[in-house]
């Protein structure tokens, strides 16, 4: 809920900023000079996190550089998140970053998670169980297949 009562909440308007700062810092950058500025821009908002939102994030970074090493960690609105050919396929949303009580591992649109005519493409995890897991790395893996 914003502080005015209408338009963007204080988050809200935070995430965008942190977008537009995002692709302030990438201009003029190209190849591995960008490719180790997002990876440490990525690896930064993890470690920015606290508590169970940490713990998810760093699983999650694992989990998606083992299923799908292709991909390339960087940021995303702040979150931690990982891309094909610079477009996002999957992040994490911290639960903090709008103070919701669950962070999500939500993908993108690139994501190969077509399923019909409609597919989930946001899970709310509170701890990343052995059960919880095997699903993400199963979503990874299907979301982004091999280069």
């Amino acid at each position: 809920m914003a502080a005015s009562g209408a338009g963007f909440s204080d988050e809200e308007l935070a995430a965008m900023k942190q977008r537009a700062e995002e692709l302030k810092a990438m201009k003029g950058l190209k190849g591995a000079a960008k490719l180790e500025k997002e990876n440490d821009a990525c690896l930064e908002a993890i470690d920015k996190l606290e508590g169970a939102d940490r713990a998810i994030a760093e699983r999650v970074h694992v989990i998606v550089l083992e299923e799908a090493p292709h991909l390339t960690p960087k940021t995303f609105y702040g979150f931690p998140a990982y891309a094909k050919d610079g477009k996002v396929v999957v992040f994490y949303q911290p639960a903090s970053k709008f103070k919701t009580r669950y962070g999500t591992v939500s993908f993108d649109e690139t994501a190969q998670l077509d399923d019909g005519p409609m597919w989930p493409v946001s899970y709310a995890v509170l701890e990343v169980t052995p059960e919880v897991e095997q699903t993400i790395r199963a979503l990874v893996r299907r979301a982004a297949p091999g280069a």
